[in-house]
């Protein structure tokens, strides 16, 4: 008796067991099994993939023009003694290219802090300020988000002809800040929305007006939001050709038009496209690595909240 009362509860504990596991989330359970072995093989695998061409970008333009027209990029591994530093000396020469450079930076960190100052004062006051019809114009900014760039194309351009921001690096900056405000006020908004109403009304017993409450108290709890913005603005403008293409200067264009127009006149001048396409690439990489902890703190909380 003692042995098969033995096995009914052996029984009842792995019935019961795999009751317990058979009613864990889908989430709990993938994530659980995320921590093996196989797991961390496969998303080993999917980065290397996915960093291939950047990787086989990088290789490229480290070689002669014409090894890269004769062969792939992979033919480094078996002969490393063709890289070679000569397309970025021919680069650094290239006063066009370089100086599309400067023109890249003067359009993206105007548009990228003027979008981050912009988008926290608004998303604050429509998350804690009263004024009148407050939520009717938060619907406008949200429906805003829905607007496509292509849709505003002419009749910015007559806009800008008429009042002479037309070719100008001023209507690129304006055109990147007016397109990139409503995704702003509204990611700000939502994450202000979310400081305990407790600590605010604190801070203004002790005497905090509005401008000192936003700088002392919103702005260091929004700090990941606010970093995670200006991240995806930045990529955004810098990698930007379709509104530079029509609103930059012709004569002195961002990166990204710079190269197009290396490949319309020159389509063999793959020593000056090779290393200007990786340069051009490897500094949103830079900024990304360099706030990627406040980044991924801002994702994980809008996650949580």
């Amino acid at each position: 008796m003692t042995t098969v009362d033995g096995a009914v509860r052996d029984r009842r504990a792995g019935a019961s067991g795999g009751a317990v596991r058979a009613g864990r989330p889908l989430a709990a359970r993938l994530v659980a099994r995320a921590g093996g072995g196989a797991m961390r093989i496969f998303l080993v695998l999917v980065a290397l993939f996915w960093l291939m061409p950047s990787v086989g970008l990088l290789l490229s333009s480290l070689r002669g023009p014409q090894r890269i027209a004769g062969s792939g990029w992979w033919q480094v591994f078996a002969e490393p003694a063709q890289i070679t530093w000569d397309n970025y000396s021919r680069l650094l020469a290239n006063e066009k290219v370089m100086g599309s450079l400067l023109t890249t930076a003067s359009i993206t960190v105007p548009a990228t802090v003027l979008v981050v100052v912009i988008g926290s004062l608004a998303g604050y006051a429509f998350a804690w300020m009263d004024f009148p019809g407050r939520d009717g114009w938060f619907l406008v900014v949200v429906g805003l988000l829905v607007v496509p760039v292509q849709v505003a194309l002419i009749p910015v351009a007559k806009l800008f002809g008429a009042v002479g921001l037309f070719e100008t690096t001023a209507g690129v900056i304006l055109f990147h800040t007016a397109f990139g405000l409503p995704f702003a006020v509204f990611l700000l908004r939502n994450f202000f929305a979310e400081i305990p109403r407790e600590l605010l009304e604190a801070a203004r017993l002790d005497g905090a007006g509005e401008l000192r409450l936003f700088t002392r108290v919103v702005m260091p709890l929004g700090g990941p939001a606010i970093a995670s913005l200006g991240i995806f603005q930045f990529l955004w403008v810098w990698n930007d050709m379709l509104v530079a293409l029509i609103f930059a200067d012709s004569g002195s264009p961002p990166i990204t038009v710079a190269l197009q127009q290396e490949v319309r006149q020159f389509g063999n001048n793959i020593d000056v496209l090779a290393p200007g396409a990786f340069l051009s690439m490897v500094v949103p990489l830079i900024v990304f690595f360099a706030f990627q902890r406040q980044f991924v703190s801002g994702v994980m909380a809008g996650a949580v909240k």
